[in-house]
This record gives C-alpha cells, sequence and structure tokens, in this order.
C-alpha cells in the first residue's frame, strides 16, 4: 500500500485482529510513537484468548530452545527468528511487567500464579489504552475498496466504513472457533490480491472413530491414562508419545492426540486412512506382558487375569475387547501382542470449527523477513493466520505473541524507512 500523508480523521495503522499477535503489534507500533487503531468483529478484544485460558492460562514452555523450536515442526526455520527475538523467557519477563506472576508446572508449561487469562488481558489493555491506542469493536474487515486508492473496509453497525491507512497488520487468526472470530473470511480477500494462501486446516484436533453404540456409550467422557501412540507417517518416519487421552463418544481427543494430530491428518489426508497403535502398558515390556498374559490364570477369568497382571481394566479393557475380535481376545499370544500395539482405525478429523487452532495460512514465501506481504507492500501479517502449526504446551501462544511484536516492529520500520 502507498504511504499517504496522515490526516486527524485517518489511522496512522490499522491493526486488525483484537487477539495476541495484534495487540502485540498495536503495542510494539506504539512504543515507537505510531497512533495505532485496532479493529475487531467481536465485541471485545481477546476472545479466543480468555476462552484458551479457561482450563488454565497456558502462556508458553520451560523446555530448552532446540526441542521448543522442534515444536514447530517443518515451520521451524521460518519460527526461529521470531523467538530469538521474543521467545518464551522474554515472553514470560514481559507478562512480569504486566504485574503478572507466573510459575512453572510438572509438565514444564508456563502459568500466571492465578492461572487465570482475564487478570492479564485487562492489564495489557488497559496500558495499550494509556499508550494511546484505540480499539474499534465490531468492525469485520471486508477488504480493501479498490486496487487504485486502497482504502480499508469495515462493515459496522451504522454501515460501511473506509479507512485510510499508512501501514496495516493484519492478525485475523486461523479458521477455528468461528463464534470467537477466526472463521478463515480473510482467505479469499488475499487471494484477490495475490497473496499465496495454503487451505486451512484442523491442528490440535479430535479424530472420528467407529465406535460400536456399547462403547461409545459407555465409556464417553473417559479418560484413557498411561498410555502411549505409535504410527507411521505417509513418509514412513515413526511417531512415538506417552501421555493420556479422551474417549469421546465418536471417538478421540486429548492432549496426547492433539501432540500426534499433524501426522495423524496428514496420514488421512493423503492415504484416505490413518490406523494407530496403542501401547495399554507403555511401563513394561513386550516380553514382560507377554510372561504375564500366558501366567496360568486358574479359576480366574480373563479379565481378572488381566487387572491383576497387568492393572488393565476399565476403559483399556473396553477397548481390548471393542478392537480385537474374540478370536484374537481369547488367543493369548495375540492378546499380549494387541496389549502392547493395539490397532485403532481413524476414520477423519474433527470440523476445523470444532478444533483448538488451523493449520495453513499466508505462506511465509509470500513475506519478507519483516512479515510484510510481498503482493501488498505496507501489509504486515502475523499469528495463527501464518502458515504454521504446533501442538498445545505453550507453543501456539509464544508464536503468536512473537510473530505478532515482529510485525509491529516491521510496521514500524516500513514506515520510519518511508517518512
Amino acid at each position: 500500500m502507498p504511504a499517504p500523508a496522515a490526516t486527524p480523521d485517518s489511522a496512522t495503522v490499522a491493526v486488525i485482529g483484537g487477539g495476541p499477535a495484534g495487540l502485540m503489534a498495536a503495542e510494539a507500533l506504539a512504543a515507537r510513537g505510531w497512533r495505532v487503531d485496532v479493529y475487531d468483529a467481536m465485541p471485545s478484544a481477546g476472545r479466543k484468548f480468555l476462552m484458551a485460558g479457561r482450563g488454565g492460562m497456558n502462556l508458553t514452555h520451560s523446555e530448552a530452545a532446540e526441542p521448543f523450536l522442534a515444536r514447530y515442526g517443518s515451520r521451524g526455520a521460518q519460527i526461529a527468528p521470531l523467538l530469538a527475538e521474543f521467545g518464551p523467557r522474554a515472553l514470560r519477563e514481559w507478562v512480569h511487567g504486566l504485574g503478572i506472576e507466573t510459575f512453572v508446572g510438572s509438565s514444564g508449561r508456563v502459568f500466571p500464579t492465578d492461572m487465570k487469562a482475564a487478570p492479564m488481558l485487562r492489564a495489557w489493555l488497559h496500558r495499550l489504552r494509556e499508550a494511546g491506542v484505540r480499539f474499534h469493536m465490531r468492525h469485520r474487515w471486508l477488504g480493501w475498496a479498490d486496487q487504485a486508492a486502497p482504502a480499508l473496509r469495515f462493515a459496522t453497525s451504522e454501515g460501511e466504513l473506509r479507512v485510510h491507512a499508512q501501514a496495516v497488520v493484519l492478525a485475523l487468526g486461523g479458521g477455528s472457533w468461528a463464534r470467537l472470530g477466526s472463521d478463515g473470511a480473510w482467505v479469499p480477500l488475499l487471494a484477490a490480491r495475490g497473496v499465496e494462501v495454503a487451505p486451512l486446516r484442523p491442528a490440535n484436533c479430535g479424530f472420528d472413530v467407529a465406535w460400536s453404540e456399547h462403547f461409545g456409550t459407555r465409556f464417553a467422557g473417559q479418560p484413557v491414562k498411561a498410555v502411549a501412540i505409535g504410527l507411521r507417517d505417509r513418509d514412513g518416519n515413526r511417531h512415538d508419545r506417552q501421555g493420556e487421552f479422551v474417549i469421546t463418544a465418536g471417538g478421540i481427543e486429548g492432549s496426547l492426540v492433539y501432540a500426534l494430530s499433524a501426522p495423524m491428518r496428514d496420514l488421512l489426508e493423503s492415504t484416505g486412512e490413518a490406523v494407530i497403535h496403542l501401547d495399554l502398558a507403555p511401563g513394561l515390556s513386550a516380553a514382560r506382558v507377554a510372561e504375564a498374559v500366558l501366567r496360568p490364570r486358574g479359576a480366574r477369568s480373563l479379565s481378572s487375569h488381566l487387572q491383576s497382571r497387568l492393572g488393565i481394566a476399565g476403559v483399556k479393557a473396553g477397548l481390548l475387547r471393542e478392537c480385537l475380535s474374540k478370536e484374537e481376545f481369547a488367543d493369548p499370544a495375540r492378546l499380549a501382542a494387541a496389549l502392547k500395539a493395539l490397532p485403532l482405525r481413524l476414520l477423519r478429523a474433527r470440523p476445523l470449527d470444532e478444533v483448538i487452532s488451523s493449520a495453513g495460512g499466508v505462506a511465509f514465501e509470500a513475506l519478507d523477513a519483516q512479515l510484510m506481504l510481498r503482493a501488498v507492500p505496507g501489509v504486515f501479517c502475523a499469528g495463527e493466520m501464518l502458515d504454521w502449526e504446533a501442538p498445545t504446551g505453550g507453543y501456539l501462544l509464544t508464536a503468536c505473541f512473537a510473530s505478532g511484536r515482529a510485525a509491529g516492529l516491521g510496521a514500524a520500520a516500513w514506515l520510519e524507512r518511508a517518512a
């Protein structure tokens, strides 16, 4: 976009999107002395941020830099410079500057001491307003007015509003949780301007499984603890991870499933099917499990034998009976093998609007090093609308904060060069 002179009734910089990435961009710009207007379609800022904090506001993770960066998979090289400037340690210090203390949980995840998102958001919005940032709620971005004199178009309760800005930061989120503002409506708007956008796909998602009515009804909502999932991805690479997940009426979800959702989803998309293997006794070797199963059980039932020898009961016992035929369950050797690698066929990922986050978005190849769109100079992108993904555990928020800050600083530098 060209850089017209600012006028009293025009925004100097428009930040579109009031989530963590957009707010961080606004803060970076305001700190450099630029007037900033934040626009968001929702009635208040940070709707999805608040929703994510309902179960405990997981801000970031305390693990070392190398494994932390590995969580971003194939986009690690693009995320690395963002985290180098504003990584987990810097994020914690920034949160402390808001008057919010943090602690590291037993899992290595970092939380505010009160575990809540709302106090942090309130303090942050207050600081932004004190810095002169103006907020415009219920303003839904509609794109640009025309190619020749690009004005930003917004739908408001009073009709369409047009705004001329010297620079724009787009932080519109991905395609999950449309009711909180992340609806992906920006995709065709950017594609029409020649921006490369990868299709939005579910990430950190649950998966459908064809449970029997009996199993789905009886075990829905029950956690499967002390379990591992293993699978081979579409390139033949092995993925194994231990943790826990939850049975739903129609499938599986939960932290362990989310951690492996990317290779599961990719396998489904590339081959039309995906079979994962459950290790129901991850703390025991295959030989130890086989020895326990084959040990004479006397008058005890097989179910009682498995419970006493291996602790297999409840939902784990239910999974065995659900996934094995009667013949397989009755064969000690096949049963022992299944306890260490129980096959479970996935049907599909849950719909995009139900998942925690989305993959896909604006390709990094469409951006310069400051996150400015090559096809639309003066427009910067940040947050989940970029083409990257990461598991839950603080990795999503950390990259959103870091990319928002980078986009804000990039916009400020671009304006300063144009001045």
